[in-house]
């Protein structure tokens, strides 16, 4: 093992002490600290992401990956307002989740604490880099950063700002850690400190979260693939049904929580289909639907297997006419990730029959897939999405990155008194 690795995350553990010690107005104030050098460094973020989009254009990235990697003023001003409002969020750490008092006196408390150093791996998404460290040191940890090689530039440029604060506040850089080599015999290593690091985060595409999962000794939440699906029940609102489909697959479609799949009701497919894949052709997205879908709409490819279980992160969507809702929930719990699932229907009865059928980390009622967002979901931001049943399931902000322990209070009893 890279001893210079174990020495860095060995610094990074010594210091999620000192940020575990910190109480909430200290927390606060770095977090204020770092979105203020952040945005004082802006221009010099920019210019770093502005080489790295170079490079990556250079070597035939897709638009779509362009896309999350891309930074300017106004983004930057997004991760800046961001880490504001994970400062704004209630302090998980600490929290009293529960209190019993027990038949003998004892008071027996679930409360809060630090996970202690989280791993968080992740690709092309330089925003991480700031995000990450903001939800885990307002939770009172401490973070090791691995991006990728596509976005190295930018990462060093935005945790260069972050380690400011926290120099200036007089906590240890050491607590926001950037791993500056993106070989994945470095991941490895990492992946393999389970006396170090407490929790590791993979964010990314399927091959990366598969090889964190095997290659690691510490524990794993994934952020696997988002096929979101819109299911439009006979019942849905028509107008509202396509203001769904159109925000949830073209407003950003290479992001995890974009719409990859179009569920019809046999019953309102005649009348639904035809002006929403025209107007979605309009908007340049490509379409493979099945048979009964190609019969309403002439000149549409055809849709494999492989189609409904595609996140295709890009302007393509699945088609499918179902007969019923029970139907459309039998396709996503065949084909579907566990990450977003979205029904437009007036009909309350089938809005409860979807919401309780279905085991996925979000569900959306007449409301689009882009919400599955932790920002959007009023956790200031997220680490991720975890699509993994742990301890954490869907956007995970501050409070995920906490665990629970035992606190029993007592005034001498024994379990066995003599």
């Amino acid at each position: 093992m890279t001893s210079n690795l174990r020495e860095r995350a060995l610094a990074c553990r010594e210091a999620s002490a000192a940020v575990a010690a910190l109480d909430t107005a200290a927390k606060r104030r770095l977090l204020h600290r770092m979105a203020s050098c952040l945005a004082e460094d802006a221009s010099l973020v920019v210019a770093a992401n502005a080489l790295d989009m170079e490079a990556a254009r250079a070597n035939g990235t897709s638009d779509a990956m362009l896309d999350r990697l891309r930074l300017d003023p106004s983004r930057i001003d997004g991760i800046v307002a961001a880490i504001r409002d994970v400062a704004a969020l209630p302090d998980p750490v600490g929290v009293v989740t529960r209190r019993d008092v027990r038949p003998n006196g004892i008071v027996v408390e679930r409360v809060r604490i630090p996970l202690g150093v989280v791993a968080m791996i992740y690709e092309a998404r330089p925003n991480v880099t700031a995000d990450a460290a903001a939800l885990c040191l307002m939770a009172g940890n401490a973070v090791i950063l691995r991006g990728g090689s596509d976005a190295m530039r930018s990462n060093l440029a935005i945790a260069a700002s972050l380690r400011r604060a926290l120099r200036e506040e007089g906590l240890p850089e050491a607590a926001i850690t950037l791993l500056d080599d993106p070989r994945r015999e470095t991941m490895v290593e990492l992946l393999q400190l389970a006396d170090i690091v407490d929790l590791a985060i993979p964010r990314g595409g399927e091959g990366l979260i598969r090889f964190v999962t095997e290659h690691a000794r510490v524990p794993v939440i994934k952020h696997y693939k988002g096929v979101c699906h819109l299911y439009v029940d006979r019942a849905a609102d028509p107008e509202l049904a396509l203001r769904l489909l159109v925000d949830g697959k073209t407003s950003r479609p290479g992001v995890c929580n974009a719409l990859e799949t179009l569920l019809v009701h046999r019953d309102i497919a005649p009348a639904f289909l035809p002006p929403a894949i025209a107007r979605l052709r309009e908007l340049g997205v490509e379409i493979r639907a099945d048979d009964a879908t190609r019969a309403l709409v002439p000149g549409l490819s055809p849709a494999s297997e492989d189609d409904y279980a595609a996140e295709f992160l890009a302007l393509i969507l699945a088609v499918r006419i179902v007969d019923d809702i029970d139907d459309a929930i039998a396709h996503i719990r065949r084909h579907g990730s566990d990450h977003t699932e979205v029904i437009a229907t007036t009909d309350t009865a089938v809005a409860s029959r979807f919401v309780h059928a279905l085991r996925s980390a979000v569900v959306m009622v007449n409301a689009s897939s882009r919400f599955s967002d932790g920002g959007e979901l009023g956790l200031g931001t997220e680490i991720g999405i975890s699509t993994t049943r742990l301890h954490a399931y869907g956007p995970m902000g501050a409070e995920s990155l906490t665990i629970e322990r035992f606190v029993v209070r007592g005034e001498g009893q024994t379990r066995h008194p003599t």
